[in-house]
């Protein structure tokens, strides 16, 4: 049984848009980036599949990540994709989105 708005935690309420971007869009997929060394990286070029995206988020929160996510829109082969950026301690300055990519929607978690 689905919860009711009022009885989500904050980690579920921050990431119902991104579960739902991914239920909308079942063929989306996300790129991970971690903030390390004073620098932003995507480690190996991981990607996530929709139905992953949200849980793998919720794990990495309640390990103590802090957390920013972009959905992009790319016009050009109408591509879109949802960015999640982690990072530990004092929040870095985030990435722009690559060139021709533009936000559509975004939010962030920062860890207590």
């Amino acid at each position: 049984m689905a919860k009711s708005p009022k009885s989500l935690t904050p980690i579920e309420a921050f990431l119902a848009p991104i579960a739902a971007l991914a239920l909308g869009a079942p063929d989306i997929e996300a790129q991970v980036l971690w903030y390390r060394d004073g620098q932003w990286s995507d480690g190996a070029g991981e990607m996530l599949e929709a139905e992953e995206i949200a849980f793998y988020a919720e794990g990495l929160l309640l390990e103590g990540f802090s957390l920013h996510w972009d959905h992009l829109f790319n016009p050009v082969g109408d591509m879109a994709l949802i960015r999640l950026c982690f990072w530990q301690g004092e929040a870095p300055l985030l990435p722009p989105p690559n060139a021709g990519w533009q936000v559509q929607a975004q939010d962030g978690f920062a860890a207590p």
